[in-house]
């Protein structure tokens, strides 16, 4: 009885509405049934449907009661959204004039490449190469840092490397299979192998005489980088000590944290190793002291530039033909330019 007493008074009600109201609300009723229609798990509202509901908020005040489909907030934040975009449209081409995209590349590039700075300091070199923009759109532009400024490590590590050699072990096979232990010692400035030595027990006293031959008596290093391999043994340690050499040792299973003397070694076995077979101790030295020559003198290398470790003069075309002398035996080869 209830349900009846319900319909008959909206039927009383409909009578009092005018025409264009209930027009208004059939046309929302039927959008949004149109909608459920769609063969979808749950229907979404696309841009036609957002439009029509701002369109028929602004021209039916009483449209929140025939809005089913989502909450009448929703439709609100869809019209105040509407209406940014259209402020920005109409907008357009007006307010500060846009950066130059150079300009703010350039920003970016002294923000990361110059941690330390801020925006006055480059705000100062931008002045000095006659960029005119303020110190406040420097500071817009500028790449923000999560933490406290800082320099990167290769920064940190070219500081470093004059004072700073490297050693490490690796194995070379023999021809009767046996295993020979290299040591190399590397200045991390310029690459430049200092010294080697090979043998087929390497203990702490022979480690630590290799370390004395590597570094002469002239200047000693500051710092050295080895793993913690045994044969590095209080002989070492003390010897290393007495000169005045502060020791880092890198983490248990962490190559990449002595990446200057990994790099060596595998430029050792691609060059040379990988393409003889080492009959023994004193074979072996030979060819690491034919490589070792040609590595320092020749061998050019993209981190200097192009260049050798121990530096290697260019030869112009006015000074002669050009002239190539086997190294390594044969397996390289340093081109010079010889007069005719």
């Amino acid at each position: 009885m209830a349900k009846w007493m319900w319909i008959l008074l909206g039927a009383l009600c409909s009578t009092w509405r005018s025409r264009s109201e209930l027009a208004l609300e059939k046309l929302a009723l039927r959008q949004q049934l149109a909608t459920f229609k769609r063969r979808q798990a749950r229907p979404r509202l696309r841009k036609p449907d957002r439009l029509f509901w701002l369109i028929l908020s602004r021209t039916w005040s009483n449209w929140r009661s025939a809005l089913h489909v989502v909450q009448p907030a929703t439709a609100v934040r869809w019209h105040r959204q509407g209406f940014r975009y259209y402020r920005r449209w109409k907008s357009r081409g007006r307010g500060r004039p846009k950066l130059d995209s150079e300009i703010r590349t350039l920003i970016r590039r002294m923000c990361t490449t110059n941690p330390l700075w801020g925006a006055t300091r480059i705000h100062g070199e931008l002045r000095k190469l006659g960029i005119g923009v303020s110190e406040a759109t420097v500071s817009k532009y500028m790449v923000r840092h999560r933490g406290p400024p800082s320099q990167s490590w290769r920064t940190f590590l070219k500081n470093h490397a004059k004072d700073t050699i490297s050693l490490d072990f690796f194995m070379v096979p023999t021809a009767t299979c046996r295993f020979l232990f290299v040591l190399r010692v590397l200045s991390n400035d310029r690459r430049r192998i200092l010294h080697f030595n090979a043998t087929a027990h390497p203990t702490a006293d022979w480690t630590a005489l290799q370390l004395l031959e590597a570094c002469g008596f002239d200047e000693w290093p500051k710092y050295l980088i080895r793993d913690r391999d045994k044969a590095y043994g209080r002989e070492f340690l003390r010897w290393a000590r007495a000169l005045g050499i502060n020791e880092i040792t890198t983490a248990p299973r962490s190559p990449r944290q002595n990446p200057y003397a990994e790099r060596v070694i595998g430029a050792i076995r691609r060059d040379c190793l990988d393409h003889v077979i080492v009959l023994g101790e004193r074979h072996l030295k030979r060819i690491l002291s034919e490589y070792v020559s040609y590595y320092n003198d020749t061998r050019t290398h993209l981190s200097l530039d192009k260049d050798a470790p121990a530096g290697r003069p260019v030869r112009r075309p006015e000074e002669g033909r050009v002239i190539a002398l086997q190294r390594v035996g044969g397996l390289h080869h340093e081109y010079l330019r010889a007069a005719a």
